[in-house]
């Protein structure tokens, strides 16, 4: 099979509009969680998210072209534009009919359903509908979008695997570009879903951190006092293609793709299983794949979403993986940006690939005190970034219905 090699990235993130600022952000330990100014949050019981920060879409987007489409294809268009920067690509030399676009988002576009959906309600039963909510809402059509912009011909799709949903795309990537049925695909995901319905329906779900009196310090993965997750927005793209595609254009090449690992925990509709079954077939699946042993994996950045459930049943299955070595080193960036729900993976995807480029280790911050189960048993690189030679990282994703979906990113060498 062809070796695929990432050249390129895009982010779109609540602490940083761009990759080069997304990175830095992590490596500082800076919060993206403040109080929502998307809507009234009166009457929520959680009041603050990590929302997009001095972020204007019509800087990036014609006014006419964005009323097309919904906000969550606008953070992807944005952040693909800055990777196909990064990665040197000027389409007009390659051969668009082998470059296509897998793209994920776990909700679409949310914000347009509730809003055309409102507008309706509130009237006299007149279908005055706009015409263009169906193509704004439903979540393949950020693919399309992409694919459209540039003329890209070849494979097209949207992976929905709820939070586990741009890791998912980028393992779809990864095999048909091994496959040889494509030089070329741009992938990664986007979510813009803090409005009144999700904020609402995770809150009845009892998912969110309700830490209202200080948002900075809510999201605290691994932390025994942890209340839930903060939900975040925002895009990350990669551009990833066959080495031989790569070499042949003098692409820069950032690192490599080599495992991909999905699983079940058939278990829960929205819970994870209590020893992480389907992370741990998830991640021995990933090494499987790659080639490679749990020794090899220099970095996990971790699902750890902040809540109890969901971060222990993950360490567990870590531990039955990796042992308990203090050596082997984890950390949560979702204590930062927060949750991005199906464009978590390709942020978090994006910290690993810069993880074996840098051999840097962005910290998990609001620790003040470890589940007792787990302190000691790995370096969880709290507070502070961590330096270490990075050849291989791992980045985790988990998604409600039991999805599981894991990758592995290489230190590239001829």
């Amino acid at each position: 099979m062809k070796r695929v090699v990432i050249t390129g990235t895009g982010a779109l993130t609540p602490v940083g509009n761009n990759s080069k600022d997304f990175w830095a952000s992590l490596l500082k330990g800076v919060s993206g969680a403040a109080p929502i100014t998307k809507f009234d949050t009166g009457k929520f019981k959680t009041k603050f998210a990590c929302e997009l920060k001095d972020f204007d879409p019509l800087n990036f987007i014609e006014k006419a072209e964005a009323r097309r489409y919904d906000l969550f294809t606008q953070y992807a268009l944005i952040a693909v534009e800055e990777a196909r920067k990064d990665a040197n690509i000027d389409f007009e030399k390659l051969n668009r009919n082998r470059i296509g676009v897998i793209w994920g988002s776990g909700n679409g576009g949310i914000n347009t359903f509730q809003q055309q959906v409102m507008e309706y309600a509130q009237g006299d039963g007149t279908p005055r509908f706009n015409p263009f909510f169906i193509p704004k809402m439903i979540a393949d059509i950020a693919s399309g979008v992409i694919s459209i912009k540039y003329g890209l011909r070849g494979i097209n799709f949207t992976t929905m695997s709820a939070c586990a949903t741009s890791n998912t795309a980028i393992i779809d990537a990864m095999n048909y570009i091994r496959w040889n049925k494509a030089d070329m695909i741009i992938t990664g995901g986007s979510e813009a879903p803090i409005t009144e319905s999700a904020v609402g329906g995770f809150n009845a779900a009892k998912a969110l951190s309700t830490r209202n009196d200080s948002p900075a310090t809510a999201s605290r993965p691994f932390d025994v006092d942890r209340d839930g997750f903060v939900m975040g927005e925002g895009a990350g793209a990669l551009i990833l293609e066959s080495l031989e595609h790569a070499l042949q254009r003098n692409a820069p090449i950032l690192a490599e793709v080599v495992g991909g690992g999905m699983a079940a925990d058939a278990y829960h509709l929205t819970g994870t299983h209590p020893e992480g079954e389907g992370a741990y077939l998830g991640m021995l699946a990933a090494l499987d794949d790659a080639g490679l042993q749990p020794s090899d994996i220099d970095y996990l950045n971790a699902h750890a979403t902040s809540t109890h459930a969901g971060d222990n049943s993950e360490l567990i299955a870590a531990r039955r993986v990796f042992g308990t070595g203090k050596g082997f080193h984890i950390s949560a960036t979702k204590s930062m940006t927060g949750h991005l729900l199906g464009a978590a993976g390709a942020i978090e995807s994006i910290a690993a690939v810069k993880s074996v480029q840098e051999n840097k280790i962005p910290p998990t911050i609001n620790v003040q005190k470890v589940e007792p189960e787990f302190d000691g048993l790995f370096d969880l690189t709290l507070d502070r970034a961590v330096e270490k030679q990075i050849n291989h990282a791992m980045n985790n994703t988990f998604g409600f219905g039991g999805h599981i979906a894991t990758t592995i990113f290489k230190k590239y060498s001829q």
